[in-house]
């Protein structure tokens, strides 16, 4: 019997239970019945949106954008999305204030997702933001079976979770099945996975039409150019190639980028589908593409020994780095190698002679060479220049994870960063810098890349994090520099991980705007992205805002009435899809990461803790997957905390962040995406 017949089997058992026909909506519910010390409440508290629940607790939002933390007894049955009134509790948590719900003002018509388990014969759901919870199945779906994973909307509400009904809207599948999961996250997200016909037809017809003759006629020729890309291994949206010459004091550095604006019209229906996207969004080793393969795949991508059509940047370098002369083109190229990043760094590791005699590096890179050593010399002096200038060195670490034929989680392992990464990340730089001083110096309506300065509750969190641990805390207006002061003396500190996370944490995120505040992580007054138009809208609207400016040579004037109000709508909308394609990356990584330990439980892995809890603390293994260790499983209690980062025992710290540890993978739930260590003193670490 297969384990899906088996599935089967066991779930035809299950019957959907009738909704409990007192539920009522909680906010209209026994008004009569309040007491004078609700009604109170309700008269003193706030309006706020609850913005989500974890588990058993969630946050709240004010009007001003202040967060507040609900205990889960004080949830009184809201659900994310709806509005409600607030009151301070006397508590607090960190830099959250505690509140509690009085009332629910508006219900949220949010969908959500979570797995049909049984009770006494019924069936319920198990929602994933509530896992303690169960709620009434009321289902318009014909065919329910046990561990499916589901979509559903509140049906009926009473005044705690428990008392809600649901409707299935949509069955996925299988919730043990990672792939599973993740089409859930998707779907829940809202994210469209397939393209309109009519937008396929148009993409298509553009990648077979190819390059019109007259269109070589009003470019720049770079195809006699040395110009090259490198690029993961399985990279199929080429958009970037560089190239670079030494020149008398300094360096040409040629940044060259599909041109998809030539291709991809503004108000087309290929546009607003882009716009609509925002972002391609990329989990395990899929990718939910911007625009449709004939153009991120075809035309528009920078395939080797093929013409393309490129909006080049090429610029003028001092010996020091420093940007002098520049200027953007329209171009033609022919990209002499599709490097790859392990490839190029085995070339900067070996000497010409032990180059000329690999066989395999020397024919695919003949030529190529001395311009990779250069490309990388340059990179040092401009990495150099960043971190001069007080740019933080914040680390970040990204997970590989490998899939078998039928989706499932064989392998997660640490993404590797080598020289060559370094040297595209610092030549993009350069490029997008270009891009925003040539928008400052023209006056146009942009699309900037900000990086706002940390909040102040932030700052003082880092402080006291700092102070506890005794390290000098930042100013309480840090500069950039400051921060990366942070992180140089924290370089051999055996909790540099931790404090590296919690500096990540203290910035601000990233966003896009059409005002152009600076780029704090970079210590940079203007910036923008250009360099990826194949798989970011803002690059796609600054290709078309800087083709007016650089090649149509429009007015200023022009370009306010045709770009201020599209600048604004592109910006909040990029930066709308850009999280939710974060947090959609960062919830898939998750659930693949439980699929794979699944296949490991009872394994002893070597880790590290990262951060502390009252409740108990993460800890990280060399692959990046976390796992938490529970404080009522750690061996002979009890434990004190110290609010900050340890367990400590009779007044000594027994588990500190930073520490090494041996765990034992002790149980997994893959819907719920959630991993439970436990302490071990085994040996026969993996």
């Amino acid at each position: 019997m297969t384990k899906k017949s088996k599935y089967k089997k066991e779930i035809k058992q299950i019957i959907p239970k009738k909704p409990k026909q007192t539920a009522k909506t909680w906010g209209n519910a026994g008004k009569h019945a309040e007491s004078s010390e609700i009604q109170r409440k309700k008269a003193a508290g706030q309006r706020a949106v609850l913005s989500e629940i974890n588990g058993t607790y969630g946050f709240a939002e004010n009007t001003e954008g202040k967060r507040f933390f609900i205990p889960g007894r004080c949830l009184r049955g809201a659900m994310p999305g709806d509005t409600v009134i607030i009151n301070n509790l006397p508590e607090s948590r960190g830099s959250s204030d505690e509140a509690e719900i009085t009332e629910i003002i508006t219900e949220s018509d949010r969908t959500f997702t979570g797995v049909i388990e049984s009770f006494d014969g019924y069936a319920y759901i198990r929602p994933d933001i509530m896992p303690r919870e169960i709620i009434t199945v009321f289902s318009t779906v014909t065919e329910l079976f046990l561990g499916d994973k589901v979509q559903f909307t509140i049906a009926s509400r009473g005044r705690r979770h428990s008392d809600h009904t649901a409707d299935v809207t949509m069955v996925f599948g299988d919730s043990e099945k990672a792939s599973v999961c993740a089409a859930a996250v998707i779907a829940t997200a809202g994210v469209p996975t397939v393209f309109s016909e009519e937008v396929l037809s148009e993409a298509e017809r553009i990648n077979l039409a190819g390059i019109p003759e007259d269109e070589y006629e009003k470019r720049l020729d770079l195809r006699g150019r040395l110009i090259f890309t490198i690029d993961g291994a399985d990279t199929k949206d080429i958009d970037d190639a560089v190239s670079l010459k030494k020149i008398d004091g300094g360096w040409e550095l040629g940044v060259h980028i599909a041109d998809v604006s030539h291709y991809v019209k503004g108000n087309s229906l290929l546009d607003i589908t882009a716009l609509e996207r925002g972002t391609s969004i990329y989990y395990a080793d899929k990718v939910i593409p911007m625009l449709p393969k004939a153009l991120s795949n075809g035309i528009c991508s920078l395939n080797p020994n093929e013409d393309r059509l490129a909006f080049s940047c090429l610029m003028r370098l001092d010996e020091k780095g420093k940007l002098g002369l520049f200027k953007f083109s329209k171009t033609v190229i022919n990209s002499r190698v599709k490097g790859v990043y392990s490839e190029v760094n085995r070339i900067l590791s070996q000497t010409p002679e032990e180059f000329a005699v690999d066989n395999e590096l020397n024919k695919k890179y003949d030529g190529l060479y001395d311009t990779i050593h250069k490309m990388n010399e340059l990179s040092d002096i401009l990495i150099h220049r960043r971190v001069k200038r007080g740019a933080p060195e914040i680390e970040t670490e990204e997970a590989k994870i490998s899939l078998d034929r039928d989706g499932v989680c064989i392998d997660v392992k640490k993404r590797s960063r080598g020289k060559s990464e370094r040297i595209i990340e610092e030549f993009m730089l350069m490029a997008n810098k270009a891009a925003a001083k040539l928008a400052a110096e023209h006056s146009a309506p942009f699309v900037y890349r900000i990086h706002e300065k940390p909040p102040e509750q932030k700052v003082k969190d880092l402080s006291a994090f700092l102070q506890h641990i005794g390290l000098t805390p930042p100013p309480a207006a840090p500069e950039p520099k400051d921060m990366a002061k942070i992180l140089l003396a924290a370089e051999h500190e055996p909790m540099k991980p931790a404090i590296n996370m919690m500096v990540l944490r203290t910035m601000a995120k990233a966003k896009y705007s059409e005002e152009p505040v600076g780029h704090y992580g970079l210590a940079l007054e203007d910036y923008a992205h250009f360099t990826s138009p194949i798989r970011r809208y803002p690059d796609l609207a600054v290709h078309r805002i800087l083709t007016d400016v650089c090649c149509k040579k429009k007015s200023a004037e022009k370009l306010e009435k045709k770009y201020k109000d599209f600048v604004k709508t592109a910006s909040e909308q990029a930066t709308k899809t850009e999280l939710r394609a974060v947090d959609i990356e960062r919830k898939t990584e998750s659930i693949f990461a439980a699929e794979y330990l699944k296949e490991h439980l009872g394994e002893v892995y070597g880790g590290v803790i990262m951060t502390v809890l009252k409740t108990g603390f993460f800890v990280q293994l060399e692959n990046t997957i976390e796992g938490f260790v529970r404080l009522d499983s750690l061996p002979k209690p009890p434990y004190d905390y110290d609010g900050y980062i340890s367990f400590t025992k009779n007044g000594k710290r027994a588990y500190t962040v930073g520490d090494r540890v041996n765990v034992q993978v002790a149980a997994v739930d893959v819907p719920l995406a959630r991993i439970d260590f436990v302490i071990t003193f085994t040996d026969g670490v993996k």
